[in-house]
């Protein structure tokens, strides 16, 4: 199984450069960008709340609630004080972002994210087959978005097309950090899944639902209502 897990968040790390591939490239439309993360928002939210949380209280007993508690507030930690403010996947605007520092800032608090979904893969292999392949299409949902986020990020910073797309290959490396961390330390396994579902919660609920909020429409809404039904359709049919 620990091939599997290591192949899967290879790819888990190569939809990451794939989004800053996707942002360097001229004349590309982003409107369909908002659609894709609301889908995995509402994808996210149904696999931590309706698999990873009950699977995280049948590992950490009652420390489980604490430990997702723990896992949230971590990443909130970072973006308040080390990132101080940023929009999950659109980050054009220049005047926020004019200073270096600051893209290197915001890169840090992505990379605690990817570094934690790297933990979310590998912990949910080895709790069951089942959970580690939803947690896997809930990360690679929002993969996209976080290489397009990294490497906008360091455009509107100053930086090389080069470097914005050598900044999402940053954040593939830390998911595969965090998958060797749960391989070879297995016995963080109890606390890795609660936190990493702490994390997920956080992803889903603080970063990406606020963009969704920020498209008017139905259609986007409709997404994440329909991520939800894509994890509920795929744990019916296969759990």
């Amino acid at each position: 199984m620990t091939p599997t897990i290591i192949l899967l968040g290879v790819a888990a790390a190569a939809a990451n450069g794939f989004g800053g591939a996707v942002i360097v490239q001229k004349n590309w439309d982003r409107r369909y960008l908002r659609y894709f993360i609301a889908l995995g928002s509402g994808f996210m939210l149904g696999t931590v709340i309706l698999e990873m949380l009950p699977e995280s209280i049948q590992l950490a007993g009652k420390n489980a609630p604490l430990l997702l508690l723990t896992g949230y507030f971590v990443v909130h930690f970072f973006e308040h004080t080390v990132t101080s403010h940023f929009h999950f996947g659109e980050e054009t605007h220049t005047e926020e972002y004019a200073r270096p520092h600051r893209a290197y800032s915001v890169l840090l608090g992505l990379i605690i994210h990817t570094f934690f979904d790297g933990i979310a893969i590998a912990a949910g292999f080895l709790v069951s087959e089942f959970l580690g392949w939803i947690i896997f299409l809930a990360v690679i949902l929002h993969k996209v978005p976080e290489g397009f986020t990294a490497s906008s990020v360091m455009l509107a910073s100053g930086h090389s097309r080069k470097a914005a797309w050598l900044a999402s290959a940053v954040l593939g490396c830390a998911t595969v950090l965090g998958v060797l961390t749960v391989t070879v330390f297995t016995r963080s396994l109890p606390a890795g899944l609660p936190l990493s579902a702490g994390v997920t919660l956080y992803v889903a609920a603080s970063d990406l639902i606020p963009e969704v909020n920020r498209e008017p429409g139905l259609g986007v809404a409709f997404a994440v209502f329909l991520g939800v039904g894509l994890f509920l359709g795929i744990q019916h049919l296969f759990h």
